[in-house]
């Protein structure tokens, strides 16, 4: 088990923490983690950046506290086109990022689990610009199997 420190350390000496270096842009789960904020209606928000020259989200990794409906902020840092397809009940949602540009995607996850997301346009993705959003919470009861109770950590 590495620090938070010791493994940016490992990271950074890899060459795994930029991009150009032993890997196109980062790998995933070594980026940052943020938390989308709830509103007082219950609606959650977000922002996530494209850093310039970094091929990654950041947050890389956006947590909200429980499903339901998130507003995000995308913004567009690099220097080069992107886009986001991004994961939302009933339909994806996909948002063009030009240049030094942002948009607004209006997502409903109501699920607990983990939501990937990224810009498929130019190998983006083969080259790191991947994230997730994780939706913290437990299963409602209609959706759980029937079967006996499993151990908790």
């Amino acid at each position: 088990m590495t620090t938070a420190q010791e493994r940016s350390d490992l990271l950074d000496q890899i060459g795994l923490n930029t991009q150009n270096k032993a890997a196109l842009g980062q790998v995933l789960g070594t980026g940052t983690v943020g938390r989308a904020t709830e509103e007082p209606d219950g609606r959650m928000k977000a922002t996530i950046r494209i850093p310039p020259d970094e091929l990654t989200w950041d947050p890389e990794i956006l947590v909200m506290p429980h499903g339901g409906d998130i507003e995000l902020e995308l913004i567009n840092d690099d220097l080069n086109t992107h886009c986001a397809l991004l994961p939302s009940n009933g339909d994806r949602k996909f948002i063009w990022l030009v240049n030094h540009s942002r948009g607004r995607a209006n997502l409903n996850l109501d699920g607990p689990g983990y939501y990937w997301f990224g810009s498929p346009t130019g190998n983006d993705e083969g080259r790191g610009l991947t994230g997730a959003i994780v939706v913290l919470g437990d299963a409602p009861p209609e959706a759980r199997l029937d079967r006996p109770e499993q151990p908790r950590p």
